[in-house]
């Protein structure tokens, strides 16, 4: 594995993060998260189909993609406790994963731009390409538990409000995509731990999370062998012979 260069691991879980941040968006922004049926017994009329977001609400009829009933004040009034667990544990996830995404970014850049030689200033602020790499990593960990947890209680919240009233509730796409970022934020945080696995057996400080000292440059260069040392060790191999007068 190239440790040393910018790897194909590395950059595959930075577009992996990339893609599963965009899947939290959509999952936060979209109206989808439960749907509510309400059936009507005149053949006159059609059947209701609320959609409930953790932002707004929208009720349209059967067959029409207009919304009857729209309530962009939703969030304020939300009576559902798991879509209000939602609405903080979704924006955190994300703020996580930006930051993991950031941390992420530095490590590329500095495997990519630093030098082989490290300076010794720079040494002194504790930041190298494994370290960046390893907290990303748990930060991204981090960021599907949060995401994770809520996501799988909408289904048996939801469950449970079908129990309490009537079968008319069921959960919508939004749950889905939301797992699924939770997934892809898993594979990332993977991809990096085995990235610094595979490299952390290396000599060079570079791979240790943290510099616990400033490195010497001696550390990275071996000595020269010098001409005079040469020329030491054959004095002390050749006799020396004298004449005596």
């Amino acid at each position: 594995m190239g440790c040393r260069d910018v790897h194909a691991a590395t950059v595959l879980a930075f577009l992996s993060g990339t893609a599963s941040v965009a899947g939290l968006l959509a999952a936060v922004l979209l109206p989808n998260w439960r749907q509510m049926r309400l059936y009507t017994f005149n053949k006159n009329e059609r059947n209701v189909t609320v959609y409930t977001g953790l932002w707004i609400k929208c009720a349209r009829f059967d067959g029409s993609r207009d919304c009857v009933i729209y309530d962009p004040q939703w969030y304020t009034a939300v009576d559902q406790l798991d879509l209000r667990v939602l609405q903080f544990a979704l924006p955190l996830s994300m703020l996580t994963a930006v930051s993991a995404l950031f941390l992420c970014l530095i490590g590329m850049c500095n495997t990519a731009f630093v030098s082989t030689v490290p300076n010794v200033k720079l040494a002194k602020c504790l930041v190298n390409s494994a370290g960046c790499h390893l907290v990303a990593g748990l930060l991204f960990l981090l960021a599907c538990a949060i995401c994770l947890t809520p996501s799988i209680w909408v289904i048996f919240y939801n469950n449970y409000l079908n129990r309490k009233y009537e079968p008319i509730f069921s959960f919508d796409i939004s749950v889905f995509i939301a797992i699924a970022s939770a997934g892809g934020l898993f594979f990332t945080s993977i991809m990096l731990f085995l990235w610094y696995c595979a490299c952390k057996s290396l000599p060079s400080p570079f791979w240790q999370p943290l510099y616990s000292h400033a490195p010497s440059m001696h550390s990275y260069a071996s000595q020269p062998y010098s001409a005079r040392s040469r020329l030491s060790a054959m004095e002390i191999d050749i006799p020396v012979v004298t004449h005596a007068t």
